[in-house]
């Protein structure tokens, strides 16, 4: 069943969670983090940007240790993971590289398809936005899936096609890491980059993870039980009727609200006491 059903007091409360947040604690523990030294150039943002949003499995510490041997290999110089000339010895130093289940050969021909697009001119951002003009988010993501994927018949390694889901194909994937990449290089304000420019930040989804799917479910914000894109869209139109021009601002706040342990998923009025939300969680309403 669809819907969300949140407490009339919840959009005071995220506002206090959201203007209350250690965000400097946060961005420390987040991939994010490793990016923003990046972001005045967009193709160096967007190269590191959609490999790291692809390592997004796993603990945020481990993810970060991978982002961070991606860099070692490429000599602090994102640049360097998609030139062509580094290309070889690029790939070689990769097949050592494993991060969960994504092995090295994967993000070598990742990095081979981000240097043919832009050997074509395209950057991430024409190849999403061409698809969003066309058919909304959901196309700008299924279009960029596509892109990183390559032409029909293009060899690749083995899995490599799983790492780039669509939310328009069978299963209607939350599609959470190139969602969370879109985030990234769209908004502007803080602790994202803001490189790109030319999709309304009104229109971004939410990024759900399991930190962010947990809570907006306890909030009230869906009553969807599995992270399909039906959820990504029900929690973002809850958002919108919270902040129309800004909905996934949120995001970064709910998803270490969880990662942090500031939000223990069972009550437990030691950690649960002080938390301004509180009151909207399903856990805790009508509790005493």
């Amino acid at each position: 069943m669809g819907g969300s059903r949140i407490s009339p007091e919840l959009p005071e409360h995220l506002e206090r969670l959201y203007g209350a947040f250690p965000y400097a604690r946060s961005l420390d523990q987040d991939p994010l983090g490793m990016i923003r030294p990046w972001a005045t150039d967009l193709r160096s943002a967007e190269t590191l940007g959609i490999v790291a949003s692809v390592l997004a499995i796993g603990t945020t510490a481990s993810i970060r240790t991978s982002i961070g041997k991606l860099l070692a290999i490429a000599d602090e110089a994102p640049l360097t993971l998609v030139d062509r000339a580094s290309g070889d010895r690029i790939a070689r130093e990769l097949r050592r590289f494993r991060h969960r289940w994504i092995r090295g050969d994967q993000i070598a021909h990742l990095l081979h398809r981000l240097t043919e697009l832009a050997e074509t001119g395209l950057s991430l951002e024409s190849v999403f936005t061409d698809g969003f003009e066309r058919g909304g988010f959901a196309t700008g993501l299924d279009e960029l899936a596509r892109a990183l994927r390559g032409p029909e018949g293009t060899r690749a390694p083995r899995g490599y096609r799983e790492l780039f889901p669509s939310p328009l194909e069978p299963g209607h994937s939350a599609c959470k890491r190139l969602t969370l990449f879109v985030r990234w290089m769209r908004r502007t304000s803080y602790p994202d980059l803001g490189r790109w420019h030319r999709v309304p930040t009104g229109e971004l989804r939410i990024p759900l993870d399991l930190h962010v799917y947990w809570i907006a479910y306890h909030l009230g914000l869906t009553r969807r039980r599995t992270r399909t894109w039906a959820t990504v869209e029900e929690v973002t139109e809850a958002l919108r009727r919270i902040d129309p021009l800004d909905p996934v601002r949120f995001d970064f706040v709910l998803c270490h609200t969880g990662i942090s342990g500031d939000c223990p998923k069972r009550r437990d009025l030691s950690v649960c006491g002080p938390c301004v939300v509180r009151p909207d969680c399903r856990l805790w309403r009508g509790a005493r």
